[in-house]
């Protein structure tokens, strides 16, 4: 949930927005027909957060799901690829990262619309404001080192075991993903941004040999994480829809984008946020590495990656599919991501 939107509680649910609708009573005659236990009543709500793919609340007896579909509209090829959302928390079910249980995926999209699936509802908290927020120095340091935790699971993952072999190229992954995201970036374009130019002929002349390959989520930050109601431990990772094969370091890296943006000028210490130092040292204990080369370009790969996905939230506002009212500053918000991805390979870059 790219927003980082702060809901009043643990649900954050809204009654069914009119654009997201769909027939109530032919889900839960699906549900009937696919997802063992459940009652028959159904109540939907949708959440407040998010605005990827839009994500509802199921209340059925005593039973509580989750279904995430493909938001209506016209939209981009690759993009909303609930499907695959399903298959990796599927696949990753009987290892220690922690993920929700899945029950059903649906393509049919006679059904709501659009194809869906349904998962099980995490009963926990989701942290929007992790360098903020009404948390202690301690619990702040707690949180963030849960997040590190997780991520090492994933990465520790061996994709051939769990039946992902298949899921992604075992190559290449940062040069395509470099041509994926300039092509839609193009595609997206709304305004002239300089600094995305300089980055799209920078990076793929300058990518770090590296030929490492896990299982990569492609969004993490601790809002994609559901934490613990009492403890600052991670219940869930959340939010698959970018996932595939590719580069670990990538895929940290992007969760230690705040390190050069929010927290730029930030006094971690008072905070409780361990340092970035620390943060990529715990990481390569607990996935055995004895260090990061090319660190800066993995940030800057990371934040170009961002101002692509922002670019394309804000093209989705004005063809109306974005999923939250709070996307039109997302423009905005690509064009000084690409200037603060720059500053990492352009030192000389005057950040105000």
């Amino acid at each position: 949930m790219t927003d980082n939107m702060r809901v009043a509680d643990n649900t954050g649910t809204i009654p069914v927005q009119d654009r997201h609708k769909f027939d109530e009573g032919a889900l839960a005659a699906f549900m009937k027909d696919n997802v063992e236990g459940f009652a028959g009543d159904l109540l939907v709500e949708e959440f407040a957060g998010g605005q990827s793919n839009p994500t509802y609340m199921l209340t059925s007896g005593d039973m509580r799901y989750v279904l995430r579909r493909k938001p209506p509209g016209q939209l981009l090829k690759s993009a909303h690829a609930v499907d695959r959302e399903y298959r990796v928390l599927t696949a990753l079910r009987d290892t220690d990262v922690p993920v929700a249980k899945t029950y059903a995926m649906c393509e049919d999209e006679s059904i709501i619309g659009t194809m869906f699936y349904i998962m099980e509802y995490l009963d926990g908290r989701v942290i929007w404001d992790s360098t903020g927020g009404p948390y202690s120095p301690q619990e702040r340091g707690e949180i963030w080192d849960a997040a590190n935790a997780a991520v090492a699971k994933l990465h520790n993952v061996d994709f051939e075991t769990v039946g992902l072999s298949d899921y992604g190229k075992h190559s290449d992954y940062i040069a395509r993903q470099i041509s994926r995201w300039a092509g839609q970036y193009e595609y997206t374009k709304t305004v002239d941004n300089p600094y995305m130019d300089n980055l799209i002929d920078y990076l793929p002349k300058n990518i770090p040999e590296d030929d490492s390959c896990t299982i990569v989520h492609g969004d993490l930050q601790i809002a994609n994480m559901m934490m613990h109601k009492e403890k600052n431990e991670v219940i869930g990772i959340l939010d698959w829809e970018l996932s595939t094969l590719g580069s670990p370091l990538s895929d940290f890296a992007y969760l230690c984008r705040p390190y050069r943006d929010a927290l730029r000028n930030a006094d971690l210490k008072a905070l409780g946020i361990p340092s970035e130092e620390a943060f990529v040292e715990a990481y390569c204990k607990r996935t055995d590495r004895s260090g990061i080369d090319n660190w800066d370009y993995y940030i800057a790969f990371n934040m170009f990656r961002l101002a692509g996905i922002l670019q394309g939230i804000a093209k989705r506002v004005l063809d109306g599919t974005a999923a939250s009212k709070h996307a039109e500053t997302a423009g905005a918000g690509a064009y000084n991501m690409a200037k603060l991805a720059w500053a990492q390979i352009d030192k000389s870059v005057r950040l105000d």
